[in-house]
């Protein structure tokens, strides 16, 4: 870190100790509902979702070689193969926008091309089946199915807008993979990646599984033995690593999990903190911004209204599932339904904790272009889908 960076961060805590005005009781719930907000997210998410989740970007960093990446994710990959594998991801993995992080900078980092990891990236946390479903009954068929045409067509979009951007950068990653040697000779059959990369992905899956609304049908019957389920893919897990990986390969496992872990975490829980200082935690009205501003200006279906539900969306963080309850709430409070859509193209995807890993990811020009053109595809869905259903 840079000596002016180090006094700016210095300098900036000095100003806001010294000026926060710690009396008013808008900043005092502010500043509990932030800790409030990390409590919950450590309680219910680092465990089920993120502990899981770098352990598979460990994997994917020491077994999968950057050859199988290259070829159907690189910059040279075919485009249909590739954007289409990456944009129904979420379908099979329940996971929020923070989860995703550790397994889109897993598979960046191994080579992929800059379109279908920002396709993993949108539609990872878009486009999971559980929160589909939901969305249909609880806020209306229409809805539902808007949102999960719009999150593909979106992540698609987005991704092949990334690549074309940043055109003569994946050139030049196409052409250094090419001069890459062929990958040594492993011993292990694709067959046993398979498994064991399916079993990390079922524990990631039944570890996250959250509690639907209503208590009855598929969802809630898992919902009863997921822990059980959990379990039992974690007994198998240490039987596949019995059988077929060496203590070496383990250990190299554990230190690459272990360099997500720490490139990742520290960013993550500040921004979780700054998040519930914001806004809050979902459903509440303690953040420092009043819910009340919010949804008094996403009324209508004007491109203003979208726009604004797009961004504070994009800012808000949005554990799995807990946008619907919430949209329920302002949909009843006098919100369009152009701006819910937008809302739901735009949150589940980003947040604020999220913006700041995808900066040490994909720095600084990147990030703001992802999220630029996240805000702007959902301001544009949210507006056309209000114009047809509002």
């Amino acid at each position: 870190m840079r000596e002016r960076t180090k006094f700016l961060i210095m300098a900036a805590i000095f100003l806001a100790a010294f000026y926060i005005p710690l009396h008013n009781p808008r900043v005092q719930s502010a500043i509990l509902e932030a800790f409030f907000m990390l409590q919950d997210y450590a309680q219910k998410h680092v465990l089920a979702c993120l502990v899981p989740a770098f352990f598979i970007a460990g994997a994917i960093g020491v077994f999968v070689s950057q050859a199988s990446v290259l070829k159907y994710f690189g910059a040279g990959a075919n485009k249909i193969l590739s954007y289409s594998v990456a944009s129904v991801s979420g379908s099979v993995l329940a996971v929020c926008s923070c989860t995703v992080l550790p397994l889109f900078a897993g598979i960046y980092k191994r080579g992929a091309g800059i379109g279908p990891a920002t396709v993993f990236l949108y539609s990872g946390p878009a486009i999971n089946v559980l929160a589909i479903i939901l969305t249909a009954r609880v806020l209306g068929f229409e809805l539902g199915l808007a949102r999960a045409v719009g999150a593909i067509v979106f992540s698609i979009i987005i991704g092949l807008l990334m690549h074309f951007l940043f055109i003569k950068e994946e050139r030049i990653k196409a052409e250094a993979a090419l001069a890459l040697p062929p990958p040594p000779e492993d011993k292990r059959a694709l067959w046993q990646y398979g498994i064991y990369f399916l079993t990390m992905v079922l524990i990631l899956i039944f570890a996250a599984w959250g509690k639907p609304a209503e208590p009855v049908g598929f969802f809630s019957a898992i919902y009863e033995v997921h822990w059980y389920l959990t379990v039992f893919f974690l007994i198998v897990l240490a039987v596949i690593l019995k059988q077929w990986f060496e203590k070496d390969e383990m250990l190299a496992w554990v230190e690459s999990t272990w360099g997500f872990a720490k490139q990742i975490l520290p960013l993550l829980l500040a921004g979780v903190l700054a998040a519930g200082f914001l806004m809050g935690r979902p459903g509440t009205d303690t953040g420092i911004i009043p819910a009340r501003y919010v949804s008094m200006l996403v009324g209508g279906n004007s491109l203003g209204a979208n726009f604004l539900a797009s961004t504070v969306g994009a800012f808000m963080y949005f554990a799995t599932l807990t946008e619907i309850p919430i949209l329920q709430g302002l949909l009843g409070s006098g919100m369009g339904k152009g701006p819910a859509l937008a809302l739901l193209l735009a949150g589940p995807a980003l947040s604020l904790p999220n913006m700041l890993v995808i900066r040490q990811v994909l720095g600084n020009k990147k990030t703001m272009v992802f999220i630029l053109l996240v805000v702007m595809m959902a301001t544009l869905s949210g507006f056309v889908y209000g114009v047809i259903w509002g």
